[in-house]
């Protein structure tokens, strides 16, 4: 795809271009959930511990062997950074991981994160940051900030690369964004040569795919997104901020990025409003849509997981 071009095609919005594998997936998923007594009813607090005991209603991964934590300073505390490295990394990845703002863990991604060193040679630092409703924004971005800040400063000793890569999934994706505002609003600095941002969420505000999705339990529906949203600004918040939103901020002197979505995801809209608004900022976007794909498919086996991440993959390796 031409680095000054977005395209998109109208086929991969045809419910015919789903793959069955694909559809079979989705129907698994919305059984699973659909299975589920209301799970807000529960502490956040509970609603974690039982994901990283292996009893939410998806598989926990295996733990990877790379996989070491080490903390560094924050704000507001010590941030654990999780790192799986292989012996001499070509790059380093700045990973933000997903659950909206309230749930998931670095741990929880040493699936994809095992493999993402595998195929790239990169090392993953994965960032576990202060989660809301205990911590509420802006506490999560301002560790997300410190681990960033970190990598600049130590990345180069640290892992003998000064090849630095950012991005996420979700709530993860809208982390990497507002990091990388705040390194180049607050501090002068553009570390970054690529992002990837896979089904992100940039209005908090909800675009109309998340306000219209309704409550079909396909990974994530309207719901969900205004429970989340609830707890990340328990304390207040503007959604049109930027640091909240960056949808609504000034894109410019920003990394390339290649952005990855499926057509069946509730926040479709965030990147098909996102790409080309970073392309008209004056830097490089990519934008890659799949058929069927619900909200982060990649964590879902199947074909289009594997060609999501081998795009994914890819465009870091590139970098």
């Amino acid at each position: 795809m031409s680095a000054a071009v977005l395209k998109l095609d109208p086929a991969l919005f045809d419910p015919a271009a789903i793959a069955p594998d694909t559809r079979a997936i989705n129907a698994g998923i919305v059984k699973a959930l659909g299975a589920v007594p209301d799970r807000w009813i529960y502490p956040m607090a509970v609603l974690r511990k039982l994901r990283l005991e292996g009893k939410g209603p998806f598989p926990l991964a295996p733990e990877s062997p790379l996989a070491q934590v080490i903390e560094i300073d924050g704000p507001h505390g010590p941030v654990p950074l999780r790192i799986l490295s292989p012996e001499a990394p070509k790059g380093v990845y700045l990973h933000f991981h997903g659950g909206g703002w309230t749930l998931g863990s670095a741990r929880e991604n040493d699936g994809l994160n095992h493999r993402f060193v595998e195929r790239t040679g990169f090392a993953v630092v994965s960032v576990d940051y202060r989660l809301a409703p205990e911590h509420p924004y802006p506490a999560g971005p301002d560790d997300c900030e410190a681990a960033a800040l970190w990598l600049v400063r130590e990345g180069p000793a640290q892992f003998g690369t000064d090849r630095f890569a950012i991005g996420g999934e979700s709530a993860g994706g809208n982390l990497a964004v507002s990091t990388l505002l705040r390194l180049r609003d607050r501090h002068g600095l553009t570390p970054f040569r690529a992002a990837s941002l896979h089904a992100g969420c940039y209005d908090l505000g909800l675009t109309p795919s998340a306000r219209q999705w309704g409550d079909e339990p396909l990974v994530l529906n309207t719901r969900d997104i205004n429970v989340f949203v609830g707890h990340y600004l328990r304390e207040g918040g503007d959604v049109a901020t930027p640091d909240i939103s960056p949808l609504h901020g000034d894109l410019s002197g920003l990394p390339p990025a290649l952005f990855t979505v499926g057509t069946r995801d509730a926040l479709l809209d965030d990147t098909l409003f996102m790409a080309p608004r970073w392309l008209a900022a004056g830097n490089r976007a990519e934008l890659e849509i799949f058929p069927g794909g619900c909200h982060v498919f990649i964590g879902f086996p199947g074909t289009l997981a594997d060609a999501a991440l081998a795009r994914i993959h890819g465009f870091i390796s590139a970098a």
